[in-house]
């Protein structure tokens, strides 16, 4: 049996890059048979390795633990908490801490982007934050993790850390860690320029898609999504596994991203997408595409404004979900701390 374990960070005007490349796998995880548990965890310990305002803290962890539940993420099911509940992911990363080497963390790519030239300035946490990340997966001894592309090189550290674990102290406590990566859309790139990813960050709102834009608002966005001048691309676009070719994506990346969503947003194949635009111009495209984000969205955004506007039962699905996910990782915590020496 698999469990799962995932995480999203409370970043606020969560965006169809958020639902795409994570919370709708979620829901599709719910649905496999062969899963004994998943945790899906609000993280707002790794938010906090830059400057957050505590009262926008809380009020965007809630909205993503709300965009959870609106999406159809069953509490029943699955279980949903934010992280500094549980402070097991706290605590096992200081061990885990001891286990990772420097050199690993060096070869971190996200730090040094995130860092850029200020990497001086950079908090510790920023600098450890992958370690807390192996953390918040071997708390519950997962071995399956659905990542995006961005993610795969800390899934790895994970890995990393969990395999010298097992050789330091000659056990075999920790399971393989196996990505779970879904079809076109784990990173959704921006409306506006296709070589950069979607982000609330982005001074434009016409580069993403809220959850809670309304049917206009998601309209008109994709409406004025940038694209090129050609007609939309052939079946020659692809490579051997039915995925983009690295050229296309090079020289058309807008237009190689308005497929990728309409793909992920229909869960259809990238070859079923040219076949039925192939030729057209990109007017065809975008009307489908608004026409498909619009159905799936705009419920999305209204379930989260009514599950917000009741503050006490989005706590009770975190109060609980917090206290199942801390007993089973202090369990695991226990018997981490008598194989290492810990009385």
């Amino acid at each position: 049996m698999d469990c799962i374990f995932s995480g999203v960070q409370p970043t606020g005007n969560l965006h169809i890059g958020n639902y795409l490349g994570a919370i709708q796998n979620f829901v599709q995880i719910q649905k496999r048979e062969n899963i004994s548990r998943s945790y899906y965890c609000v993280v707002d310990l790794h938010a906090i390795t830059v400057w957050q305002n505590p009262d926008q803290l809380k009020k965007d962890t809630l909205e993503t633990a709300a965009s959870f539940l609106a999406a159809g993420v069953d509490p029943e099911k699955s279980i949903i908490f934010n992280q500094s509940r549980v402070s097991t992911h706290a605590e096992l990363a200081w061990i885990l801490n001891c286990i990772c080497r420097i050199g690993w963390l060096n070869r971190m790519t996200q730090f040094k982007e995130k860092a850029g030239k200020n990497r001086e300035k950079a908090s510790v946490g920023l600098y450890a934050y992958p370690v807390l990340m192996a953390s918040d997966i071997l708390s519950y001894k997962s071995n399956l993790v659905p990542v995006g592309d961005d993610q795969k090189q800390h899934l790895e550290l994970a890995r990393d850390i969990a395999n010298k674990f097992n050789y330091d102290y000659k056990v075999d406590y920790f399971p393989e860690i196996k990505p779970l990566i879904f079809g076109s859309a784990t990173r959704v790139m921006s409306l506006r320029n296709g070589e950069k990813k979607m982000s609330k960050s982005d001074e434009s709102d016409f580069s993403r898609i809220n959850l809670v834009d309304d049917t206009d608002t998601i309209s008109n966005k994709i409406k004025k999504a940038k694209t090129d001048s050609d007609s939309i691309m052939g079946l020659e676009s692809l490579d051997s596994d039915g995925e983009f070719n690295k050229n296309i994506i090079v020289q058309r990346p807008e237009a190689v991203n308005l497929l990728n969503i309409f793909c992920s947003i229909e869960n259809i194949s990238k070859q079923k997408a040219l076949e039925l635009f192939s030729g057209k111009n990109f007017s065809s495209l975008k009307d489908a595409l608004s026409e498909s984000l619009i159905s799936k969205i705009v419920p999305i955004g209204k379930e989260m404004k009514k599950i917000l506007s009741d503050k006490k039962y989005l706590e009770s699905v975190l109060n609980k979900g917090a206290e199942a996910a801390e007993e089973d990782a202090r369990k695991n915590l226990l018997q981490i701390k008598n194989i290492i020496g810990f009385n």
